[in-house]
């Protein structure tokens, strides 16, 4: 039961529809005993009905009934989701809910993965941690995305949870293999340890060992691909050997498809998500070759599969036998051809989820197209970053998807040609879309066969498909295609313009026109304080706003920040000072504001201006 920063009220609506009654023993000299307080029964009967309502919006809703409910619904929330650390105090979570066992915290907004935001920006586990350790002692699993997170941190979550069972980090950094081994070693109902494109620095801690020896573990989920650093791997055999329960296992290139071949022989049969690490050979025994094929053959339960680093092209024919079973698949580390991938992705008709390098080229995606029936995922990532040359996918692949795989709900799609045909194509076939993510690279790139702009493509996108949630935007784009979003985009609840637009219509078309925007993203765009103040009346109720290298001047900022005292206006790059001559400086670099119960925070550095 996750939720949203903007559950984390402390009060009701003003406007409640039950009174609160006083529950003093009447002054009748009657011996008759009184009937417990209706406000009791009333929640004594909630309380047994919302630990099954497990939907954020229905749990904001209750929340927001009355001040009864609202503390009924604080009782029985035993996991929080915060979208965003500085929305709101750690104190203030702890105050309101009592009965946390779960707590999932992000950080840094998404746009620090494209090295947009300083390292040092924040985003401290620490105060979150020290806090749950003094309110929640029977704390259970936390999942943290994009959070600076210390070796100290972790050592004072492994020993102030005595019941811990779940650790996830997704994207975070500062910590090391020392804190990792400190988790190891005294979780000892450790179930999940899941470490994700996260920045784990070797302090040469053989933090697989120190798992206790001799003991069965509870361990469920194991994953550390992102940690690069060798492992023992004698100490992790020996820990899989000791994990009946292991059904999701993913190592890191440090493992040769040789040990990965012992690991799958251990725990092959319950195995139901693996992570290849490495996916070629350390040695080459010609006498005696080992038979992959049947290795995973053997895992009769494998549904998804991923890995692939430093692939040897000889060997992938092996995962052959279990590509009828897989939902899932991710070749996102794997430059793998056409060739080597058509043969693959032909027996996979129960595939779900699909990720890969444009270097499968359009061919490639044709076969998925053909083959893929029940696709709902699809994320193409680009093989080669770089704006030079052509990419080897354009909208060809893009339309043979639509056409191909028409129960796709959620694409991703890295590309330089592309058309607003192919586009069109998607929205037409494709009508289940949340999610539609085009990034076409490079600046203002028009379509690729009329040069005409894309307004037509993304128009088409948010006037056919009514479920869009998500949506982000690229290429050579006017203001028409921005009123289209604001005319259609009426589900739309985050929204990424890149290299895109012609002036601050567009902006204010988003603004005024998207009723349930939470979080705009921004950069290398034409809008500027125009733009801005259009969207006075919104910011207060969205979870966050990034503008990078537009048009957005200091003094514009700072009225943004004296007329909503409810937001927290911070600046990247420009001047503190609050001279009148500051008003007259160069753009602001960048401005990413977002609402916050508790004010503006304590630790900004040096270089981020809190207006």
């Amino acid at each position: 039961m996750a939720e949203d920063p903007s559950d984390l009220k402390l009060d009701p609506l003003s406007t409640t529809t039950n009174k609160s009654r006083s529950c003093k023993s009447s002054t009748s000299s009657s011996p008759v005993s009184q009937p417990p307080c209706p406000d009791h029964v009333l929640e004594n009967v909630l309380e047994n009905v919302l630990v099954f309502l497990t939907s954020r919006c229905d749990r904001n809703a209750v929340s927001l009934v009355c001040r009864s409910w609202y503390r009924v619904e604080a009782q029985t929330r035993f996991e929080v989701f915060i979208g965003n650390c500085y929305s709101l105090s750690p104190a203030r979570l702890t105050r309101r809910f009592t009965r946390v066992r779960s707590l999932m915290l992000k950080g840094k907004p998404r746009f620090a993965d494209f090295n947009l935001m300083p390292r040092d920006w924040g985003a401290k586990f620490t105060p979150w941690v020290v806090e749950a350790a003094k309110a929640y002692p029977w704390l259970e699993k936390v999942c943290l995305k994009r959070m600076f997170v210390t070796d100290d941190d972790l050592a004072l979550l492994a020993e102030s949870f005595p019941g811990f069972k779940e650790l996830a980090l997704l994207c975070c950094e500062g910590f090391g293999t020392s804190g990792i081994a400190l988790v190891a070693n005294k979780c000892r109902q450790l179930r999940v340890l899941e470490l994700i494109e996260s920045e784990v620095v070797d302090d040469e801690v053989d933090w697989i060992s120190c798992f206790p020896e001799g003991e069965t573990t509870n361990l469920e989920s194991l994953c550390f691909d992102c940690v690069e650093s060798p492992i023992n791997f004698k100490a992790l055999e020996g820990l899989v050997l000791r994990s009946p329960f292991l059904k999701k296992l993913r190592t890191n290139r440090f493992v040769s498809l040789e040990e990965l071949h012992r690991l799958m022989m251990l725990r092959a049969p319950q195995l139901t998500s693996l992570g290849t690490g490495s996916f070629s050979s350390s040695t080459h025994d010609e006498q005696q070759p080992l038979d992959f094929t049947s290795a995973f053959r053997a895992c009769t339960s494998l549904v998804c599969l991923s890995g692939f680093r430093d692939l040897t092209a000889e060997y992938l024919p092996a995962i052959s036998p279990v590509c009828a079973n897989l939902t899932s698949l991710n070749f996102s580390y794997a430059n793998i051809s056409p060739d080597m991938f058509i043969p693959i992705i032909s027996n996979c008709h129960n595939i779900q989820v699909l990720w890969a390098l444009d270097s499968i080229c359009d061919e490639g995606l044709q076969a998925v197209a053909a083959t893929c029936k029940e696709l709902r995922e699809l994320r193409v990532f680009p093989s080669d970053p770089s704006e030079d040359s052509e990419g080897p996918v354009s909208g060809l692949g893009l339309q043979a998807i639509s056409e191909g795989c028409k129960k796709l709900e959620s694409i991703l799609y890295f590309c330089q040609r592309m058309t607003n045909a192919a586009v069109t194509a998607m929205s037409l076939n494709c009508p289940q879309l949340t999610v539609f993510r085009l990034c076409i690279m490079g600046r203002h790139r028009p379509d690729h066969v009329t040069g005409e702009p894309m307004d037509d493509g993304f128009g088409a996108i948010v006037k056919n498909c009514k479920k869009l949630t998500r949506l982000a935007v690229s290429g050579l784009l006017t203001d028409q295609a921005f009123s289209l979003i604001g005319e259609y985009g009426k589900l739309i609840r985050t929204l990424s313009v890149a290299f895109a637009g012609d002036s601050d219509m567009g902006l204010r078309y988003i603004l005024e026109g998207c009723p349930k925007l939470e979080k705009l993203e921004i950069r290398d765009s034409p809008f500027g304080d125009v733009g801005l103040r259009s969207g006075m009346h919104r910011y207060h109720n969205m979870r966050f706003v990034w503008m990078s290298s537009c048009k957005l001047s200091p003094g514009s900022c700072r009225d943004l920040a004296r007329a909503l005292p409810s937001v927290v206006v911070e600046v990247f790059g420009s001047d503190d000072d609050d001279d009148d001559d500051n008003n007259n400086a160069d753009f602001v670099e960048t401005l990413y504001m977002y609402r916050s119960l508790d004010g503006p925070r304590k630790d900004a550095p040096k270089f981020v201006t809190i207006l």
